[in-house]
This record gives C-alpha cells, structure tokens and sequence, in this order.
C-alpha cells in the first residue's frame, strides 16, 4: 500500500530529526502546560511533505496548527510528537503518530518511539505489529491484575480533584497504574500487552487515530466511557479522543462499570 509505505518512510525521517533535537530544552508554550518545541514543528512539515508529494489532493489533520481538508474520503491524522512534554524535559518517552481514515475506514496506523526504536503499527484486517513481529493484546482476566494507564488534561491544575478521582479509584482496583505522559504510546502498550488498560479525558484525533486500529487489530478495544466505539464518519473525527477507553477487551466492560461508579 503505497499510503502506508509514504507514512513509514515519514515517520522513520521525522523520528531522525526529533533524535537530532533531543535533549534541546528550548520550547515555547500554546497553553499552561501544553509546549510546543522545534522538533514538533521540523517533524511536521517532514510528515506534511511526504504526504503531499505523494498524494497533494488529501486531507491532513495534524497537531500543529494544521487542518488541511481537502478529499473529506481521505484524511491523514498525524502527531509530529506525541508526548512534547516529556521531550522538552529530556524524559525518552514519545512517539510519532500517523493514522489514515479512508472512506469512513481507518486504514492503517503508525506509532513510532524513535529513541526506543519500535514502530508499533497495524492495516486493517492484517493484524498488529511492533517492528517485524506481530503483537498481541494481553489475556488478563481482570482488574485486580492488570497494569493501567492514564494521563491527565491541559487543563489539570484547574481540574486535578477531578481527574485525581479517577485516579485513586482505579489505583484501588488495579494491580498498579502507570501515567508514561504519551497518549499514542499508552495505546500502543495496550495493544502489544504491556499494559492492560488505559483510560483518559480529553485528547485530540491525533493522539489516538493510530492507537485504535493498532489495538483493535492486536484483539483489544477502544471506546468511549459508555462503551461506545468513535463514530467514524469524516465529520467526527474532530471529536475522538474526548473520552477514551482502551483494553485487551477482557475487562473492558469492567473498565466501562467502574467508570460508571465515579461518575454518579
């Protein structure tokens, strides 16, 4: 497929220019706690240039101020650096991520962790993959034993009782939690068996376009907090990732009632 073979090659060129910057604190910040660094925005137009070069009619959703829609059939969803935070403090844990929505269909997903060289990724009904082997979610059987994940909104100084709520509760019922700070990856986690659930509020469709196929694809789910699976007509994709709930499908419903409990 020569879109996913266009996404590799972007994902491994942008992955040597972030590994170029790493360790350059130098960054400037969109919000409280939102930075943005040199790196996101090199990453980026790489992405956007392979992209384009190779198919100049598509749309392309990405982090850094780009939402280029043309073809609505056709849109590129892309991360230049997931996990900006962590990067701007030298912590090596962040990935890119590009994900393809054809037809209502996501096609295909890459999450690259370039200081870890793997490429977690998945084309649909082919399976999931970290480099050249296939992945797999895990077989825990409930919540007790598994390894979760989370991370906490732009917004969590003025939020933290709420998001911390979540937190204590799920730290009660787990085996442990874990708050790595890289949406994609937590995903990517998940999907290879390193993690057994993840939950969070208010991300963006560049975040978890590529995580959720590449879960889905290694036997997990992804859904909102009522369970419901992301409406993938073009004209939703804006709204992924406002609630997010990812498992190895064992205790999906468990993670779903839980939820259900803090919420009341």
């Amino acid at each position: 497929m020569k879109e996913f073979d266009t996404a590799k090659k972007a994902a491994i060129e942008a992955g040597e220019v972030i590994k170029k910057y790493f360790g350059n604190t130098d960054y400037k910040l969109k919000g409280r706690a939102n930075p943005v660094t040199a790196a996101d925005i090199k990453s980026q137009e790489i992405i956007e240039k392979n992209i384009m070069d190779n198919f100049p009619d598509d749309s392309i959703i990405a982090e850094e101020g780009l939402k280029n829609i043309k073809d609505r059939n056709r849109i590129w969803i892309v991360d230049p650096l997931d996990g900006t935070v962590n990067f701007a403090h030298s912590f090596p844990h962040f990935a890119v991520s590009i994900g393809f929505l054809c037809d209502n269909v996501i096609r295909f997903g890459i999450v690259y962790d370039c200081i870890k060289n793997e490429m977690f990724w998945a084309v649909k009904d082919l399976g999931s993959y970290l480099n050249d082997k296939r992945i797999f979610v895990s077989k825990v059987l409930s919540i007790s034993e598994s390894l979760l994940a989370t991370g906490f909104a732009y917004d969590r100084a003025e939020r933290a009782e709420f998001y911390c709520s979540y937190y204590s509760h799920f730290l009660k019922k787990s085996h442990d939690i874990r708050r790595c700070g890289a949406a994609s990856l937590d995903m990517a986690y998940v999907a290879s068996g390193r993690l057994d659930g993840y939950w969070e509020y208010s991300l963006k469709p560049w975040d978890v376009a590529a995580g959720r196929i590449i879960i889905e694809e290694a036997g997990g789910m992804v859904s909102d907090f009522s369970g419901n699976p992301w409406n993938l007509d073009m004209n939703s994709v804006l709204n992924w990732g406002e609630e997010v709930i990812a498992t190895n499908s064992i205790i999906h419903s468990d993670m779903i009632s839980e939820i259900g409990k803090i919420r009341k």
